[in-house]
């Protein structure tokens, strides 16, 4: 550290702009009156997209908030305003609804395009800091950022006031989430790349042992044969009975097995149906692998054979095949 700062008087600093910070939060609060619900109301009800303008730091929330709604089911993209004002004003259609960010509601580049997109009856939201500003005036609806003072020492560097219109513009999004119904499964088709996307969108086809590793026995194998089916195709430790057109008749287990043993019954020469659990736990193959899991999870066994629509069988899911989405369920 230099002479000038200690690393004591740095952390004094650094919490002085987390508490400013803080501040501007709490005061966010006030955002959220008649004219946020009007807003949420239009947006909700509009058959158009959000289209975000912003300049500047306001630019950068703007993206971010464009981004968010877009992600949790509002149609939503940004537009720069002075690309705006040379065409792109065309990317913006009827119906849509214009939400302006600038804090001072003063930036020239904004105001410019404003009264186009009056004369086109879009309705304009306005999110900005100062409700006797330009912007606050040409706006359908105003939201207003409450803040005290930015955190930077000369009161001049968007900080707080940034803050504070990215919580207010989460607020907004999230609520209409809500109102949309948008669900876990939503989100995840629109982050198919994501954790949550994977675990999801992954059908049971997906990750299901199949072909050479998928261990069956007709109904005419005796326990001996199936033992060695079970053997021969891994580490599943079961094997699925079928008859000669591959449709499932039973299923059959190491659990079983030594369930048998302990009865000392003398089993390697009997039939295989004799002893197979008849009407098992099954799943379809095109069922998301996450409801897999969770029938796993309820039933307290280790695999399932995977049915097609047709009935037959064509593949077994282990708990092992299904390691993620079991943990993301204990942690739910």
């Amino acid at each position: 550290m230099t002479q000038e700062f200690s690393e004591t008087a740095i952390k004094r600093m650094a919490r002085h702009v987390l508490e400013i910070e803080l501040e501007a939060l709490e005061l966010s609060k006030k955002s959220i009156d008649d004219q946020f619900l009007k807003a949420v109301d239009v947006i909700a009800k509009t058959k158009g997209r959000v289209v975000v303008l912003g300049i500047g730091k306001s630019g950068i929330i703007g993206r971010k908030i464009s981004a968010t709604l877009a992600s949790t089911g509002t149609p939503s993209f940004f537009v720069h305003p002075v690309e705006a004002l040379h065409g792109d004003l065309g990317m913006i259609m009827p119906g849509d609804v214009i939400l302006a960010i600038s804090f001072s509601g003063q930036t020239e580049e904004i105001n410019k395009i404003l009264p186009s997109l009056e004369r086109r009856k879009l309705t304009i939201i306005g999110m900005t800091g100062n409700a006797h500003s330009k912007l606050a005036l040409m706006s359908d609806i105003h939201i207003t950022i409450h803040i005290e003072r930015e955190a930077c020492p000369y009161n001049l560097a968007p900080t707080a006031s940034t803050t504070a219109t990215l919580a207010v513009g989460d607020a907004l999004a999230l609520c209409l989430m809500k109102i949309k119904h948008f669900e876990k499964r939503d989100f995840a088709v629109f982050h198919p790349g994501g954790s949550l996307g994977k675990l999801l969108t992954q059908q049971v086809k997906d990750l299901m042992r199949k072909g050479k590793n998928n261990p069956t026995v007709r109904e005419t194998a005796s326990v001996k044969d199936a033992l060695f089916v079970m053997t021969q195709t891994g580490a599943a430790g079961a094997t699925s009975v079928v008859d000669n057109k591959g449709h499932l008749l039973g299923y059959f287990t190491d659990g079983d097995l030594r369930r048998l043993l302990q009865k000392g019954a003398d089993l390697l020469n009997k039939n295989i149906t004799e002893v197979m659990t008849k009407n098992p736990h099954h799943i379809l193959d095109t069922v998301p692998a996450i409801d897999a899991a969770k029938m796993i999870h309820a039933t307290h066994v280790d695999n399932l054979p995977v049915l097609d629509k047709s009935g037959k069988v064509v593949g077994i899911i282990d708990e092992k095949d299904l390691i993620e989405y079991l943990a993301f369920l204990d942690k739910k």
